[in-house]
């Protein structure tokens, strides 16, 4: 029953939110495409729930799409706000977390959840341990614990916890309580960049090392 209600809420709220944000998102589409050259929306392959691949939409924030590839989630290997590779208008829709509205069209399609873990890369998920492989059992959502816990400031192994954390806590009530957190940590502007000190490409290198038996 929790799955329904949850898979209905995902719904509604996605529906009403795309008919209410309509004028937005056109409004953002135009100035992306005045600011820079380039489509404005950035498509990338992502993985979901039982590791299915989907493609993920989001608006551009990044003059280069390949530089856009380098930095998919502005998780992983952070681009700090004075990259010279985000755009003026870019800047902004990252600080305000506006980039990531066109997932509502994912939630609507029933790739991505309101909440949830954030969807990762294929490659990715070479960097995930056994144990937090419990994360791909829900589908990926817009917010979830990890971006109301420290959300970019977080560490990789950090986030992964937190995200079997939220599959093994979920609930109705839970995802109503991580949107209102979200909203707030969306309006604070709360972790908006984060340390590029400890991301999953640098995990997954320290375990390739270690496991070719390479030592610093």
């Amino acid at each position: 029953m929790q799955i329904v209600i949850k898979r209905c809420l995902d719904i509604v709220v996605s529906a009403l939110a795309l008919l209410v944000l309509a004028p937005l998102l056109v409004l953002i589409a135009v100035l992306i495409r005045c600011d820079t050259f380039g489509p404005s929306l950035f498509v990338q392959r992502r993985v979901g729930r039982y590791l299915e691949p989907f493609h993920i939409y989001k608006f551009r924030t990044m003059q280069d799409r390949n530089a856009e590839e380098i930095d998919p989630l502005n998780e992983g290997v952070i681009s700090s706000g004075s990259d010279p590779r985000i755009t003026r208008i870019g800047r902004f829709l990252r600080t305000t977390s506006l980039d990531e509205l066109p997932q509502l069209f994912n939630i609507l399609k029933g790739d991505m959840s309101l909440v949830g873990p954030r969807p990762v890369l294929e490659e990715q998920v070479e960097a995930v341990p056994d144990k937090f492989m419990e994360r791909f059992v829900v589908r990926p959502g817009l917010t979830g614990l990890a971006q109301v816990h420290g959300r970019r400031s977080l560490g990789w192994l950090e986030q992964l916890e937190l995200d079997v954390r939220y599959t093994e806590r979920a609930s109705v009530w839970l995802d109503l309580r991580l949107m209102l957190a979200t909203a707030y940590v969306v309006l604070t502007f709360k972790d908006v960049y984060g340390s590029t000190e400890r991301n999953w490409r640098q995990y997954r290198k320290g375990k390739c090392q270690q496991d070719s038996g390479e030592t610093k």
